[in-house]
């Protein structure tokens, strides 16, 4: 793999064109950030659904003017899904077009080549020669024997195809993993990353975010909903409100025209932001709303 030059040339430049790609944070992010680049590390970064570890790869292929390669995991991904699988459809079609009177060894080669491959996330990443994001996301949804083939993906940033032989990077990705935390992952596969817990942001800076994305929005409005979305946090919901259901209620908020974010305002929308029964009635007795 040849020798690749970083990408960012200190924190502050992160900082600069992640807020440029329309991603806003904090030091330890653009601190964090900026070590994964310069030490060719995957980064792995966990915290609960929907405080931006998504976003932030995806700010991240913005700002590199990189592609963004996403291996989505879920229970029951395998290799065929994740590396590469073969067009059996295709591998058939070639068989019988052969006829029998061809030796196999010469239509096992035939169709065991590049036409025939089906190159899945992992693979396409590896084999990109531009500027490319993989991002891993909810990697803690996988099985562990997902966990192992990134391992071996991860170390090495090559593959091995049996019978096509041995596909090695030559430009390394930027790797970003997420998990919600719904499990542990294993100590192996974290030894490999370098680590970044996002929670949900302070009051000021959710704000700042909300008038980023929604500028049009008055700044006491603003303030009035980070404070009630901080609030419906605080409370045992199923689902807590995420950052991009704050812009979505800031959002809403201008699409009907209110020039106040008063308790008729909450009660009438607060679908924007719970999507449970349950959550809502809890939220509107705690509030202490009225639901007429």
């Amino acid at each position: 793999m040849a020798p690749q030059s970083p990408e960012f040339a200190d924190v502050a430049d992160v900082s600069s064109r992640l807020r440029a790609a329309g991603y806003l944070c904090d030091d330890a992010i653009a601190t964090t950030v900026f070590l994964a680049d310069r030490l060719r590390k995957p980064l792995l970064v966990e915290g609960p659904a929907g405080v931006g570890k998504t976003e932030l790869a995806k700010a991240l292929a913005t700002a590199t003017d990189a592609e963004l390669i996403r291996l989505q995991c879920y229970e029951g991904l395998d290799e065929a899904r994740a590396l590469y699988e073969w067009n059996y459809k295709k591998q058939l079609l070639r068989i019988q077009a052969s006829g029998a009177d061809r030796a196999w060894e010469e239509t096992h080669d035939d169709i065991f080549s590049e036409e025939f491959l089906l190159p899945r996330p992992l693979l396409t990443a590896i084999r990109r020669e531009g500027p490319t994001v993989l991002l891993i996301d909810e990697t803690d949804k996988s099985d562990v024997e997902v966990e192992g083939l990134l391992l071996e993906v991860l170390s090495d940033f090559q593959v091995t195809i049996p019978e096509l032989g041995t596909v090695s990077a030559t430009r390394r990705p930027f790797v970003i993993l997420t998990s919600n935390a719904t499990r542990e992952l294993s100590e192996a596969l974290k030894r490999r990353c370098l680590y970044l817990n996002l929670d949900y942001p302070g009051p000021e800076r959710e704000k700042e975010i909300l008038l980023a994305r929604v500028p049009e929005l008055p700044e006491k409005i603003a303030e009035a909903l980070v404070r009630t979305v901080r609030a419906l946090r605080a409370m045992e919901l199923k689902k807590a409100p995420s950052i991009a259901e704050t812009i979505d209620w800031g959002q809403t908020v201008l699409a009907l025209g209110l020039d106040t974010f008063d308790e008729a305002a909450v009660v009438g929308t607060l679908g924007v932001v719970l999507k449970h029964a349950s959550d809502q009635a809890r939220a509107i007795g705690q509030l202490k709303l009225s639901a007429n």
